[in-house]
């Protein structure tokens, strides 16, 4: 990768405000800060990346408490657009028998106001990596243009691509979903899609069916992510499981988009998509043993740690 560029990784994408459900049944919340690419960038960020983040966030409180976060996080911020007529998104986390349930609060929020126009020829040319999400492109129809032309203008100046799937269908139909998908996942060098919504997108059940429809759609390396049993890697003619990490898990918000994070950071730093999967399916055991999407994102010490405990 060109070490002249500024950024390792630039991301696209929505934050949303959080209030996580700390027991089950109470009406007790913890703020906290979601939103997938952000998770991701701040992820990123904490295990050594340089990172810049382009979203839009409302002229609010919580707007300007997110442009706090990637300051203090060491996210850069010159792609970020203050909307004086939207508000920032909000979502709450609440626990229960079959695991944790979302509600979200993101109607024609800032975020989902993104064009092309947001995203500036200087900042792709000037970063190693661009990554967006599913969620990315659903929110709106001009948003899923803001990632497709980010998409275009980078492969068009050599900068990488990285995709990962998040696949909400309460936000498209599932068959604008599979046609935007597939989409960004053909101009992919990573593809990141979960094993639920590979399933999904794919019709297919088998994990080494969904690797193999991953890259059928174009994808050059797939990462498929198996929650608590780890990840799959593939370079499309190599392909290799790696096992999860048993942990204490209390809430496993975000894990997925930690993944993310810590993978591309190590690719940045020069490791193999293997040795940079083992790290990342570290990192996101880790993200779980805490309340939220952010605070339990690890740092390298904790995930080095965890990967010398279990001999890797």
């Amino acid at each position: 990768m060109d070490d002249a560029k500024r950024f390792d990784l630039y991301a696209i994408g929505e934050p949303m405000v959080e209030f996580n459900q700390t027991k089950p049944g109470a009406p007790d919340y913890l703020q906290g800060f979601g939103g997938d690419t952000s998770n991701m960038a701040i992820a990123a960020a904490r295990s050594g990346a340089r990172v810049a983040y382009g979203t839009r966030v409302g002229d609010d409180t919580f707007g300007r408490m997110f442009v706090e976060l990637w300051l203090r996080e060491k996210v850069d911020v010159e792609s970020v657009a203050i909307d004086p007529d939207a508000h920032t998104g909000v979502y709450f986390v609440s626990h229960g028998p079959a695991g944790h349930e979302f509600s979200y609060l993101r109607r024609r929020s800032a975020a989902s106001r993104m064009r092309p126009q947001l995203v500036t020829d200087d900042v792709v040319r000037a970063s190693r990596i661009v990554h967006a999400s599913g969620i990315s492109m659903a929110i709106s129809s001009n948003a899923c243009d803001t990632v497709l032309a980010a998409f275009e203008f980078a492969r068009s100046n050599g900068t990488r691509i990285s995709f990962d799937s998040n696949l909400r269908t309460r936000l498209w139909p599932l068959a604008r979903a599979r046609a935007m998908i597939g989409l960004a996942a053909s101009l992919a060098d990573w593809f990141f899609p979960s094993l639920e919504d590979a399933r999904a997108l794919s019709g297919r059940d088998d994990p080494d069916a969904l690797v193999d429809w991953a890259h059928g759609l174009g994808a050059r390396v797939v990462f498929l992510k198996l929650g608590a049993d780890g990840v799959i890697v593939s370079d499309g003619v190599t392909r290799e499981h790696i096992a999860g990490h048993e942990v204490a898990t209390v809430d496993a918000t975000g894990a997925g988009d930690c993944f993310c994070g810590a993978c591309l950071a190590r690719i940045a730093a020069g490791d193999s998509i293997r040795d940079a999967a083992r790290y990342a399916n570290a990192a996101a055991a880790l993200s779980t043993t805490g309340y939220g999407a952010v605070a339990p994102l690890p740092r390298p010490q904790d995930v080095r740690r965890l990967l010398a405990r279990a001999g890797d």
